[in-house]
């Protein structure tokens, strides 16, 4: 028996759903302000807009094949670039933020070009090692970067402004970054980067450049996670390497995992998920590295598409079961 076709109808109300859905978050979030009024919870979901930024362009690499292990670190270099010139040089945040951000792009492609032959676990591993050289630096150049105390001093993104300013401002910044980096994936390089991933081979056997593909997505990456590096330190006004080490790294690939990296939305709901329910339960709170690891062991095996998964992994579980009973009826 074949199936009915869909209606124009149909196909048009389906092909606007999903827009129609963003827009409602946004506009959730635009007035949750009037309903949140602790200053420390706008404080979270300012922290959350920020991670949102470094997770989704963290999963924008990911997309060639590659596994950066460093992520967190071009997120510092962006932080201690723009705090220094603006503690050091007197620089506007509003200069040394796409300066810092345009430094980090240019820094993750120097850097990414020797590293574009590599592949899977090498490619992982020479990342992990720079990003530990990042943090060492920071560590040593304490004349200019504060060292293990940290970098204080710096100038306030926006004077005199309350937690409100400041959510409205990061929850702009991330719609913003969170459309331009959709955009890319789904642009011709977004493409040819998956297919890139799916196999290098027959990529530059239809005259794909892999290397040049490889380098330009992570110098993306890395503008997005020095952007996002660069507004936090002018909001938050220290700076620590602790921020920015391999652990930061590694929640950074959490949120991605938890969420699902094989939807764009996914790093975004992973992000979320871990920071702000833990703070819901803020009684629970020391435990929350052990439910974090549950939930990755629960996902990778039970939900292996992530948590953006989580509905479509319902309605077949709910199909199955209807089919075996209609089986079992007509039996």
């Amino acid at each position: 028996m074949s199936e009915k076709p869909l209606s124009k109808r149909t196909i048009d109300g389906r092909k606007w759903a999903k827009p129609a859905i963003y827009a409602g978050l946004v506009v959730i979030m635009c007035l949750l302000p009037l309903f949140v009024s602790s200053p420390y919870m706008l404080h979270i979901f300012i922290l959350t807009f920020i991670y949102i930024v470094v997770a989704v362009s963290f999963r924008t690499i990911a997309i060639s094949g590659q596994f950066p292990l460093a992520h967190a670190a071009f997120m510092g270099i962006g932080a201690y670039l723009a705090g220094m010139a603006s503690k050091y040089l007197g620089w506007s945040p509003w200069l040394t933020i796409p300066l810092a951000a345009l430094a980090s792009a240019g820094i993750g492609m120097l850097i990414g070009y020797p590293f574009a032959r590599l592949r899977a676990l090498y490619y992982a591993l020479g990342s992990l090692f720079f990003g530990i050289t990042i943090v060492n630096i920071i560590i040593a150049a304490k004349k200019w970067t504060g060292g293990w105390p940290g970098l204080t001093g710096i100038q306030p993104l926006i004077s005199n402004a309350s937690k409100i300013h400041y959510y409205y401002f990061f929850l702009g910044l991330t719609v913003l970054c969170i459309l331009a980096l959709y955009r890319f994936e789904f642009s011709r390089i977004g493409t040819s980067l998956k297919a890139i991933a799916q196999s290098y081979v027959v990529a530059s056997s239809v005259g794909i450049n892999e290397a040049w593909n490889r380098v330009f997505v992570l110098g993306v990456g890395c503008f997005f996670a020095g952007l996002a590096g660069a507004t936090y330190g002018h909001y938050n006004l220290l700076l620590s390497w602790t921020s920015f080490n391999f652990m930061a790294t590694l929640w950074i690939v959490m949120y991605v995992l938890i969420g699902g990296t094989r939807s764009f939305a996914g790093p975004i709901i992973g992000t979320a998920l871990l920071i702000i329910v833990p703070e819901l339960f803020r009684e629970l709170k020391e435990f929350v590295p052990f439910i974090s690891a549950a939930m990755l062991l629960i996902v990778v095996f039970v939900m292996p598409q992530g948590l953006v998964g989580l509905p479509q992994l319902v309605r077949s579980w709910f199909k199955e079961r209807s089919e075996r009973k209609a089986v079992a009826h007509a039996s």
